[in-house]
């Protein structure tokens, strides 16, 4: 099986959408936060080993702990989704923390409060220019 093949990718998308199911429905540790996603998982081509991109919505702290409930429970997990998904080898699991959804927000924020800035400046010139008569 090739990187980048049509079987690879829907055996991505399938781990993908059942760590997520398992994640958000299955495991009761406190230590994960609620807003927890699952943004990729990347299945080697022997499906030996998984990297699976998570991306949590809250402070640094609570990813952190996140990160370490996840890596306690890999066992339980990787045990689920042997049950749900059909592969050959069920694949190990590696818990990588993603900022990408998060730096996104950022910059919209950012990008949002420049825009704002301008809308005012250009208000307060077209009004300079009502006051002094010209146009």
């Amino acid at each position: 099986m090739r990187k980048g093949s049509i079987k690879s990718d829907r055996i991505n998308a399938e781990v993908r959408r059942e760590l997520s199911n398992i994640i958000l429905n299955e495991i009761k540790d406190p230590r994960i936060h609620p807003m927890t996603s699952v943004v990729s998982a990347e299945v080697t081509t022997d499906l030996k080993y998984c990297t699976v991109r998570i991306s949590v919505m809250a402070d640094d702290e609570a990813r952190d702990k996140t990160m370490e409930g996840l890596k306690k429970a890999t066992p339980f997990i990787r045990r689920e989704l042997a049950r749900t998904v059909n592969l050959r080898n069920t694949p190990e699991l590696r818990f990588v923390s993603d900022t990408g959804i998060e730096n996104g927000i950022h910059m919209s924020e950012l990008i949002d409060e420049v825009t704002r800035k301008d809308r005012e400046a250009q208000a307060k010139r077209g009004e300079e220019e009502e006051e002094d008569g010209s146009f």
